[in-house]
């Protein structure tokens, strides 16, 4: 039976004699929630962007040394808003996560993107 030092070893040269697949992230994504366009990747990318938001305004609040309450009363809500907007901004309206960036006096900038689709008007 071979030692703990031994069977280390014996793992190590297994390891090295299997190819190892690289992937990049996006291959990943593909493979593990799905494609580009498919509803699973679309709500996991959207997920993803509120929580990044929700982050960036805790962050920014954070750097303007207020507090939850003291930001919300600056916009007129409540302090638990706050809280949950940083959490996740899934159900908040973009009129009030502008007015908490402008409130924090921080700038925003959006993007909107054209899909090369054909559209129709009736």
């Amino acid at each position: 039976m071979p030692t703990g030092r031994q069977a280390l070893n014996n793992k190590i040269m297994e390891t090295k004699n299997k190819k190892m697949k690289m992937m990049t992230l996006d291959q990943l994504k593909d493979r593990d929630i799905g494609e580009i366009g498919t509803p699973e990747r679309d709500k996991y990318e959207f997920d993803l962007r509120m929580e990044l938001l929700g982050e960036m305004i805790k962050s920014v609040r954070k750097k303007r040394n207020l507090t939850q309450k003291q930001l919300g009363e600056l916009i007129g809500v409540q302090k638990s808003q706050i809280s949950k907007l940083e959490r996740s901004t899934k159900n908040v309206t973009i009129e009030t996560i502008l007015k908490v960036f402008k409130a924090l006096k921080a700038n925003v900038k959006f993007s909107v993107e054209m899909n090369e689709l054909e559209f129709n008007v009736a």
